[in-house]
């Protein structure tokens, strides 16, 4: 297995299922209640902490809280399958369809951004690192790979923020929510740019971990 490359989809993975589990919670808030169509906000104005923070969503389901509850069931499944089950036989496919459902049942529309990658990467989980030796030098790898879990840990941590200001509105001695939204959009622009570094440090310190093997499928 390459450890580096699990960790990393393991990490953002359930970081996305608790995301999913967040607009489920305020979903099931607004009750048994018509969505009034397919584009919905996530947050009703009701329990919305500041005039950006509706967190928009798609839901299949007409009805707030049945979308509420059908986000927090596949959120948590998201997050059980990124920890235990993702470098598993089949694990990647079962990943992505995990975060389509979330998609089309409310847990959130900027994760489409995402997944691609996280199912991309996972893919590579339990493969031969043979192609990327051939592509990266050593000079490069190896000062590459010291940059995990730098790089993962840094890109978490932009993750939490925009996700915990994209529903508070929290920011501390920033009060105007236009700039508090210009913030949250920055930081959501240099994690597009992180992420993927964490992705390829980590790719990097596993062609220098493991031996060039045949895939294992477990």
């Amino acid at each position: 297995m390459n450890k580096s490359t699990k960790i990393n989809v393991a990490t953002l993975g359930v970081l996305f299922g608790f995301s999913g589990i967040s607009h489920g919670f305020f979903e099931m808030l607004q009750g048994y209640a018509p969505t009034g169509g397919l584009f919905i906000a996530a947050i009703g104005e009701a329990h919305r902490m500041w005039p950006h923070g509706s967190e928009p969503a798609f839901s299949l389901v007409r009805n707030y809280l049945v979308t509420g509850i059908a986000a927090m069931t596949i959120g948590s499944g998201v997050i059980i399958w990124s920890f235990w089950f993702v470098h598993k036989k089949n694990g990647p496919t079962v990943f992505l369809i995990l975060f389509i459902m979330l998609l089309l049942f409310g847990g959130g529309i900027a994760q489409v951004v995402f997944f691609p990658f996280f199912w991309i990467v996972a893919t590579r989980i339990n493969k031969p690192l043979a192609s990327w030796r051939k592509i990266v030098s050593v000079r490069i790898r190896k000062p590459l790979g010291k940059l995990w879990p730098w790089s993962l840990i840094i890109s978490s941590s932009l993750m939490v923020f925009v996700l915990v200001i994209a529903i508070t509105g929290f920011i501390p001695a920033v009060k105007d929510p236009d700039t508090v939204l210009s913030i949250m959009l920055y930081c959501l622009a240099v994690e597009i740019v992180v992420m993927p570094m964490a992705f390829l440090s980590g790719f990097a310190r596993d062609s220098a971990m493991r031996p060039n093997t045949k895939p294992v499928e477990k």
